[in-house]
């Protein structure tokens, strides 16, 4: 098996949070009228879908619960449910929209799982298309993305 090192992730997941509380709590919390500026797709009854501002591939997005959670097991039944048809609803857009050949769906629960906001339980969903990296991630630190994050949320937004 081959090792993909990527270093500079480590200070972003380990360092001091902000002292202005939980991100997603904030977006819960604001207007649905403010929803384009947070990029926020959708807002069903447990759950928004977001644009991650800090995406690994255009077209990356989240399923966020309303509830500040950090353990998947401590959910209501009706919004575990729910996460689910989002996710699978989350798979369909990528493909429909980027012909997504994979979509990666995972969710990094505590901070020695990866979690950037560990408080909050996050799934994202994350397009792949064969051959999709190359040496500018790994030589470079630096993700190219071809499309400015407004411009996928207006592909998204209404559609899931």
């Amino acid at each position: 098996m081959e090792h993909l090192f990527s270093p500079w992730r480590f200070r972003y997941v380990t360092q001091p949070k902000g002292e202005n509380g939980c991100v997603f709590c904030r977006i819960v919390e604001s207007d649905p009228a403010e929803d384009e500026e947070h990029f926020v797709l959708a807002r069903a009854d447990h759950h928004f879908v977001v644009l991650n501002i800090y995406p690994y591939t255009t077209g990356h997005l989240m399923v966020v619960p309303y509830q500040h959670e950090a353990h998947l097991s401590r959910l209501p039944q009706e919004a575990l449910g729910e996460l689910a048809q989002l996710a699978a609803r989350a798979e369909r857009l990528l493909i429909d929209v980027y012909r997504a050949e994979g979509v990666n769906l995972g969710m990094n629960l505590g901070q020695c799982a990866g979690a950037g906001i560990q408080e909050h339980l996050h799934l994202h969903a994350v397009p792949r298309w064969c051959g999709d990296t190359n040496f500018m991630t790994v030589t470079g630190r630096t993700r190219v993305l071809p499309e400015e994050l407004r411009e996928t949320w207006r592909k998204f937004h209404g559609r899931i």
